[in-house]
């Protein structure tokens, strides 16, 4: 299998660490597609994503897959030690809500702020530095309201690790980019952030 990725980017990253945490990172070839490079933009890269995205995993018959976690849980299926996905009916539910909970109240607005504000994309798409400034208050309430919920477990959905987890460090990560960092006012946050960031997958 092959994975195209940016090195950079926090959905391929996402990729990589959950790859890492199966003991699975040998067996993908990871081939760089740069964004900055315009790398995505490129007819063959289209031909396996249309919307010039990554990552995109690349089976040895030929079929790709387009999303993070599509391809995680095809991963997971294949490899299904250790469980990242939770264990039984509830764990499954807590991890599908607190991935999801990652992916819109922090990973999108940390996209977003970065979208519409940095340098990096000026005159590559139409930027709205407003809505940046909007996407930053409002992630900050979600950083408020995560440290209430980080007060009495130890990770996102409960005391075991899982991809909510990877989800949400590759989206607190990535905010560095914007100069979005976590502060005093989350000490919850931040030891967590502390304990996950520790781990091996997270050099992935």
């Amino acid at each position: 299998m092959r994975l195209y990725h940016d090195s950079r980017a926090p959905n391929p990253r996402r990729v990589r660490m959950f790859l890492a945490e199966k003991g699975l990172t040998s067996a993908v070839e990871l081939v760089e597609v740069s964004i900055n490079a315009r790398a995505h933009q490129t007819p063959e890269h289209l031909a396996r994503h249309p919307l010039g995205l990554v990552p995109v995993l690349e089976l040895d018959d030929g079929r790709h897959l387009t999303e993070s976690v599509a391809i995680c849980r095809y991963i997971d299926e294949l490899h299904p030690e250790p469980q990242l996905f939770g264990t039984d009916a509830w764990s499954r539910a807590k991890v599908e809500e607190w991935n999801r909970h990652a992916e819109l109240e922090l990973l999108i607005p940390v996209a977003q702020v970065f979208r519409n504000s940095h340098a990096f994309w000026q005159g590559r798409i139409r930027q709205a530095p407003d809505f940046a400034d909007i996407m930053r208050e409002l992630l900050a309430d979600r950083l408020t309201w995560l440290d209430r919920e980080l007060a009495d477990r130890r990770f996102l959905a409960g005391d075991a690790f899982s991809i909510a987890d990877i989800t949400a460090l590759c989206a607190l990560d990535f905010g560095k980019v914007s100069n979005i960092r976590l502060g005093d006012a989350t000490p919850n946050v931040k030891r967590w952030h502390a304990e996950v960031a520790g781990r091996p997958s997270a050099k992935a």
